[in-house]
């Protein structure tokens, strides 16, 4: 009821508020005459505290998805469920894609860019959960380009500021290994191997190549898949298994086949061939690439051992080099001394019983680091008792180097055994071509040089000599 007002008409002062669609009128509730009518036009407060809802707020301010971002979810959806993501990924996958799409730097981008974007979201919310997964994965199955697709992601990661823990190499191996087709149903027998066994192989081969430095720099599909292959040979090393190529063991195991695989094959087996040669029972035996997967198991058992073997051996041959400057002495880890490999038992098949061997792989990386050229205390630390290597034994293409070739003294890594394979070959610098003074044609001439063109009386009477021979003659 309004108070303080009445009707005009009949003067009655029960008058009641009745709102009629948008308007709000007084109605004389005796007569039933209207007192006051509602303006169309109303206050920024009246329209707040009514009940009636706008046009702004049921559209501008809740935005529909165009069509490709639509698109974009759903090949998001599609790539987390090929991939068999559980539910948790797929759902960051979906945020990080419409917190990226809106972003203006993706707005006015190709379709191309946008669909790889999708796949950078999938990949940025593997490796935030820690899904062992690759970018070559991803890209391939987007049909896109490895530089697209490293380009969109380092973008995406920079534009939402987010962490990107990028996944170890050995994160990746289980999930690289169960793309090898090698069940007995799928190959012979001869081939086939079960998927546990060459995961277990191919880490201690991927442990082993990291110690020497052959992962620094790498693609991880390269390494992986060269891995993989020593490792399968190195599991039954039987004639036909060993008779079988690079290129012929990925396409019976259905996979295709990396660029430079073939290249992390050579470097692990020069590596396996380096510390096979330091095997008590195969003193002056040489030991081949092509057969050195028979030794594997041995090697990678007693590697720790193997490797500071490996290196005494080669700095043994350093100092006795004559065209080479003498190798600094490696220190000796820190800890009782290594007792030295038993002579294989017959019975046993060939492998070696250690007794109170304590060295630990790190104190052999320690070793091999601390006799780097950088601080004058490795270079005064305790010698280790070298052995005597066996002269009949074949020297790997890193001992001809090493011996044969003289050893510059600005590059370390030629005395060293173990170091990144591109500081031992260093790529050549280019050489710059010393540009002489400008010559504009405005210099001076000395005097010196202006005497050299003039003729002496000597050669004038000469001239004139030739010269009245030659009409003479024509006459």
């Amino acid at each position: 009821m309004e108070s303080g007002r009445s009707c005009p008409d009949c003067g009655s002062s029960n008058l009641v508020d009745d709102s009629l669609y948008s308007q709000s009128q007084l109605v004389c509730a005796d007569c039933g005459s209207v007192v006051s009518e509602g303006l169309l036009t109303t206050t920024r407060s009246e329209e707040i505290q009514g009940t009636d809802v706008r046009y702004r707020e049921s559209t501008a301010l809740h935005k529909q998805p165009c069509y490709n971002q639509i698109q974009g979810l759903k090949r998001v959806r599609a790539l987390c469920r090929i991939l068999r993501f559980p539910r948790v990924i797929e759902e960051t996958a979906e945020s990080l894609f419409g917190q990226a799409y809106e972003h203006p730097s993706f707005l006015n981008v190709s379709l191309q860019k946008k669909e790889v974007l999708a796949g950078s979201c999938v990949l940025l919310s593997s490796r935030q959960h820690h899904w062992p997964i690759a970018m070559g994965t991803i890209y391939s199955l987007l049909e896109a380009s490895e530089h697209t697709m490293g380009m969109v992601y380092n973008e995406l990661v920079k534009i939402l500021n987010v962490d990107a823990p990028p996944n170890h190499i050995k994160d990746l191996l289980e999930s690289h290994c169960h793309q090898y087709k090698l069940s007995p149903s799928e190959v012979p027998e001869v081939f086939s191997e079960s998927t546990a066994r060459l995961v277990e192989r191919a880490a201690e081969l991927l442990e082993l190549a990291a110690t020497t430095w052959l992962v620094t720099g790498r693609h991880p599909v390269h390494v992986l898949a060269g891995v993989v292959y020593v490792a399968w040979l190195s599991l039954n090393p039987c004639k036909a298994r060993l008779a079988v190529p690079l290129a012929r063991f990925f396409k019976v195991a259905k996979v295709a086949l990396p660029g430079q695989a073939a290249l992390r094959v050579v470097e692990l087996k020069e590596v396996l061939c380096r510390l096979g040669r330091e095997l008590p029972w195969l003193r002056g035996t040489p030991v081949e690439p092509r057969t050195v997967p028979t030794l594997t198991a041995d090697i990678l058992k007693h590697r720790v051992l193997l490797m500071k073997k490996a290196m005494r051996s080669f700095d043994h041959e350093l100092q006795a080099s004559p065209e080479g400057p003498p190798a600094q002495p490696l220190a000796c880890p820190e800890g009782p001394p290594a007792q030295p490999l038993a002579c294989p038992d017959p019975v046993a098949g060939g492998h070696v019983q250690e007794e109170g061997e304590e060295v630990t792989l790190r104190s052999v990386t320690q070793m091999q680091a601390s006799d780097w050229p950088s601080t004058e205390a490795s270079r005064s630390s305790t010698e280790c008792p070298q052995g005597q290597p066996s002269p009949s034994r074949e020297a790997s293409p890193t001992e001809r180097t090493a011996t044969s070739d003289p050893v510059p003294e600005n590059n370390w890594a030629k005395r060293h055994l173990f170091v990144p394979p591109c500081t031992r070959n260093p790529p050549k610098k280019r050489r710059v071509e010393q540009v002489g003074p400008e010559v504009t044609g405005y210099e001076e001439i000395s005097d010196s040089e202006i005497e050299g063109y003039l003729r002496t009386p000597q050669e004038m009477d000469e001239f004139a000599e030739q010269q009245r021979r030659l009409m003479s003659a024509d006459h």
